[in-house]
Formats: structure tokens, sequence, C-alpha cells
């Protein structure tokens, strides 16, 4: 086993959280890798919400998750860490000097390990309808690549979540039409954002759940909308279906790596320290009294698992904190 492969920091997920946490790490010089199971970086971000704009960062009035993923990954590009795509954490080990982390194309070892995995592998919370599977990808969408395609067309929205609201403050100037179908008269987003989603065009379904979907000439669909504890029916026909009932985690693999977890969330102590030794965690994949699931609340956490990490690497060796000695640091190291 080479010195090379035996990585002072390894950062599973290449998020959002994973991209800066690896940053942060090399600010310290600690020889670091990404291991992201998906073919690009970015995460859930820049998988499903590429062109949604995100609010939480801060220095931004606005960002699209794509914007923010280049932004952090020209950054991490600047500090080189080793990163591997496609390729998943299958098991972890523990060893004399570490951690053995079998993957699905290799063995590599580590000092120590930062999990921020986010919510796991994901898939839509789908419209349990007949037709529904035969229109995906179609007239049905549970994701938007390009807003611009909706340009001028008659959208639905179903959903009263933070994305359903999200997407309809972002679409309705470009649509012809556009109409939220939710299951209750409250809604569950920002109240700020639905307060403005109000004073648009928006047309408000509620309290409606969808009963059946069809496809409707060529190119439209019908969606036939049953109200509430009712026998009434209303149907409304459009170009567009967006579904947007939030998203299914899958964490087995999370799960088998007999870490201690809440609800299939990694539980931490204050310095991000998981219930292994040695293995830390950051992002919406942790849980602790009071966290909220916010992009900034995972930088947030980032330096601090980096700084536990580094401890737990070398105990002996007092660590520069603030970024600007860091970065002498490191660019002193690059000299060398």
């Amino acid at each position: 086993m080479s010195n090379q492969n035996y990585y002072d920091i390894t950062v599973i997920g290449g998020g959002p959280v994973g991209l800066f946490t690896a940053t942060y790490a090399r600010m310290h010089k600690a020889n670091v890798q990404i291991i992201e199971s998906l073919a690009q970086l970015g995460g859930q971000a820049n998988a499903l919400f590429p062109t949604k704009k995100i609010y939480d960062v801060p220095g931004f009035c606005s960002i699209t998750a794509s914007t923010l993923i280049d932004h952090l990954t020209e950054q991490t590009n600047m500090f080189s860490p080793d990163i591997y795509l496609n390729e998943t954490v299958k098991n972890i080990t523990k060893t004399p000097r570490g951690f053995c982390l079998k993957t699905s194309k290799r063995l590599t070892y580590s000092h120590a390990i930062i999990i921020a995995t986010g919510i796991g592998s994901f898939q839509p919370r789908r419209l349990a309808v007949t037709d529904a599977y035969n229109l995906e990808g179609k007239q049905l969408r549970y994701f938007v690549q390009d807003p611009n395609e909706f340009s001028g067309k008659d959208v639905v929205i179903a959903g009263g979540g933070d994305s359903a609201i999200d997407w309809a403050l972002e679409l309705e100037k470009k649509v012809a039409s556009l109409h939220i179908v939710h299951r209750r008269t409250q809604f569950r987003a920002l109240e700020a954002n639905v307060a403005s989603l109000l004073q648009t065009k928006t047309v408000f379904n509620t309290p409606y759940l969808i009963d059946d979907v069809k496809k409707c000439g060529t190119a439209k669909i019908a969606i036939d909308l049953k109200k509430v504890r009712s026998d009434e029916h209303h149907v409304l026909t459009a170009d567009y279906l967006l579904v947007n009932y939030g998203f299914i985690s899958d964490n087995k693999i999370l799960n088998s790596w007999n870490l201690k977890t809440d609800h299939n969330l990694i539980t931490v102590t204050p310095d991000m320290q998981t219930s292994i030794p040695g293995i830390f965690a950051a992002g919406d994949t942790i849980t602790y009294p009071g966290r909220s699931n916010l992009i900034a609340t995972g930088f947030g956490e980032a330096p601090i698992a980096v700084n536990s990490a580094m401890r737990y690497v070398y105990p002996d060796t007092r660590q520069p904190i603030h970024s600007t000695q860091l970065m002498k640091h490191f660019l002193a190291g690059k000299k060398k």
C-alpha cells in the first residue's frame, strides 16, 4: 500500500458542502480526495435544480444552483484535490492507520473521513395515478432543466412546499398561464414567497388532489382535480404538469456503515464527530438539535468538520484557523 493512496481526508459527496469541505481541507495542505457517486459535481443542487435560484447563500441576493456550483468548482480546482466521479463507497472498515474504503471501482485508504452526502441518493415522489408513467419526461415533469422551455405555455404546478412555490415564482413571468394545485389551503413554503405569488396572475386550486391525468390531443395534458372531502371534480388542460411532491432519499449504504443515526440522518457532536472516531460529517446528511436545512448551514459546518479531522489526523500540530493564515500556509507550501 503506497502513501500516495493513503489520504489525510476523504470527502464522500461532491455537492456544495462536499466541495467547500475539500477546499477548506486543502487550505490546510491536507492530502484530500472527493468521491462522488454521480457523473458530475454539484450533488442534488446541480442534478435536480440547476436553474433554480437559491436565496440563502451569503453575499448573493440570489444565485442559480448551476452558477453556485461553477463558482465552488472553480474554487475547489484552485486547490486541486483528487476527484473521483461515478464512484460509490460501498463499505468502510477500520485499519490501524485509519480506514479502508471499498468503492465501486477500487480500494482506497484514508486517515479520516468527512461525509457530505446530503440526503443520499434521491428520487422524486411520483404522481400515483394510472397514466402518469407514460407521460413522464413529456407533458409530466419532475425536474426543470431549462425554464425557457415553458415560455408561452400553459403550466400547472402541483405541490405546496418551497420547491413548488419557488418554481412558480421563477416561471410565472414566462408562461401564458399558471395554476398551483395543492391538497391544503395552507402552504409549507416560505410565507413571503407565497405572498409574492399571490400578487401574480397565478391561479390557486386548493384544496384539490390530482385524481387522474390523460394525454389530450398531441401535446397537451388533461389534469382531473378532485376537491378534498368532496365529490367535486375540475379538469385543467395544460401543456405541462410540474409535480413537486419532494424526494425520497435512500441511505441504505449509509446505514450499513454502522454509524449512529436518527431518522436516517447521522448524529454528530458539536465538532461534527460521528459515533465512529475519525469519521466526521457535515451538511444535510447530519442532525443535531436546532439544525436548519440550508446550504449556508452546511458551509458553516464544513470548516468545523475539517478542523476536527485535522486535529484527529495531526494531534500534535497546531493548525491555522483564519482563512488568510490558511492561504499563506497553503501558498507557502506550493512554492517549496
